[in-house]
């Protein structure tokens, strides 16, 4: 999918909503973080070691799903803030359906609300406007299944992203399994490096990554 430049309204929304860092706490102030990461989950694995035993929809034959949006994660040069208290209304369920289409389905995006967008400083609706806005600005590479070395997958989202850098991709691995990319974004949704304890790669050599169903 290539990458897309829209308007600059949601990143304006986000601008006006964000605050400046502080220590990481579950009670942390709602809109106070310095950057974004944008999760992307490979949807074969996550079906393997755990949607499978769920009967998850995305993981049925012929459902076509590749990367997925995990979420879109607040962050701080150092940690993280998670379930802010906030006054906004929680999203309805025509909300979190509408979000199906790149998160796999409305229940993860209930809980990334949940976790993180209240985190965020907006309401629902614009949280979830500016994931999707994250996600369209992101080339999404196509790279080989089987066994793959997990470098190799970060060198390919650097090659169709060339405004990244390399500290600002971070391929995890779980289990023998590829399971994300996480893409690091400054408030304005420019590419940034991650901060040195968000970049947590895969150490491994080679891991497996299961064929899209």
């Amino acid at each position: 999918m290539a990458a897309t430049r829209r308007p600059k309204l949601l990143v304006a929304l986000a601008l006006a909503a964000i605050g400046l860092a502080g220590k990481p706490a579950a009670s942390a102030s709602s809109g106070d973080f310095d950057y974004f990461i944008l999760a992307l989950s490979w949807t074969p694995s996550w079906c393997e070691a755990e949607g499978d035993a769920r009967g998850a929809a995305v993981c049925d034959a012929g459902a076509d799903r590749g990367f997925v949006v995990h979420g879109l994660w607040p962050q701080r040069e150092r940690g993280w803030p998670e379930f802010c208290p906030t006054d906004r209304r929680p999203p309805t369920r025509r909300e979190t359906a509408a979000m199906a289409d790149i998160m796999g389905g409305s229940g993860l995006a209930w809980w990334q609300w949940r976790k993180h967008g209240v985190c965020s400083g907006l309401d629902a609706p614009d949280y979830f406007a500016l994931t999707r806005e994250a996600f369209a600005r992101v080339a999404l590479p196509e790279t080989p299944v089987g066994r793959v070395s997990p470098r190799a997958v970060e060198e390919s989202f650097l090659t169709a992203n060339p405004g990244f850098v390399a500290d600002g991709v971070t391929v995890t691995c779980r289990d023998g399994l590829l399971r994300e990319v996480r893409l690091c974004f400054d408030r304005a949704l420019e590419p940034r490096a991650c901060a040195p304890d968000a970049a947590r790669d895969c150490r491994a050599r080679n891991v497996r990554k299961p064929a899209i169903r």
